[in-house]
């Protein structure tokens, strides 16, 4: 009879931590290697993104965190090599989705390096090409029209979206101010956050204010390759940044997953 009660609770523990676990919402992150760098653990040159260190500011014990960003790929391209589709296979009522493209949209559309480029705006504009990558003849949208279907597709699936613009370039003015995407896919960005219905977190214009008060010889030191990737402490610095961010959205869910 003991060994049938210990089995019971047991069994009883384990079918209550998987339903924990199976409960508990996801955090997806999407997008390029600003948001996680070759296979997130800062090996490509010690270099790091900042969704790789960004589950250390939230309660895991509450929240699961994914992250699903890859460098090189834009809004077009995460979705026409189906990591976006594999992310819609798990993703369920009750989660998250944060959203950063941007660097890699003002590619060529059919190159043959790498064929990533978005029609610029946010209209319904679209070209017919033959993608000498992926071997096919493709219908290429704007960053707007890609941006629009990770958000309503996300709602569909009873998910939050969360879109940020991207995060600045390590690329200065005369009067040592950063250079932003004022006029181009930051705002893109946060016009399709609003037309949609999704929250928006600037990141471009808050991760430029932190390097300009922290200046631009202290900043140099996050890039050590060239003006787009950080190493560690640059990529910890924009996770703050952007869990600041969160703590400003309102009636947003996700902020109550944060530490203190």
């Amino acid at each position: 009879m003991k060994n049938l009660f210990f089995l019971f609770v047991l069994s009883s523990l384990t079918c209550a931590f998987t339903l924990s676990q199976t409960d508990k919402p996801t955090l997806f992150l999407v997008g390029d290697s600003t948001v996680k760098n070759g296979n997130g653990r800062g090996n490509a040159d010690s270099l790091w993104g900042w969704g790789s260190v960004i589950q250390a500011l939230f309660d895991t014990n509450k929240m699961a965190i994914q992250n699903h960003a890859i460098g090189g790929r834009s809004s077009r391209t995460f979705i026409t090599e189906k990591r976006w589709e594999k992310v819609m296979a798990e993703l369920k009522a009750g989660d998250f989705v944060l959203i950063q493209f941007g660097h890699n949209d003002g590619g060529a559309l059919d190159d043959t390096a790498r064929a990533r480029g978005s029609i610029r705006g946010i209209g319904d504009s679209i070209k017919e090409i033959y993608n000498p990558i992926r071997k096919v003849q493709e219908t290429v949208h704007t960053y707007g029209w890609y941006m629009r279907q990770y958000v309503k597709e996300a709602k569909a699936k009873g998910a939050t979206p969360i879109i940020c613009s991207l995060v600045p370039r390590s690329e200065w003015t005369k009067d040592n101010k950063i250079k932003l995407s004022l006029d181009s896919y930051a705002l893109w960005a946060q016009q399709i956050a609003t037309e949609e219905g999704a929250f928006f977190i600037d990141l471009n214009k808050n991760v430029a204010l932190a390097y300009e008060k922290l200046g631009k010889e202290e900043v140099l030191k996050f890039f050590p390759k060239d003006h787009t990737h950080t190493n560690l402490a640059g990529a910890k610095l924009n996770a703050q940044i952007v869990t600041a961010g969160m703590k400003e959205l309102e009636k947003c869910e996700l902020k109550k997953y944060l530490y203190p």
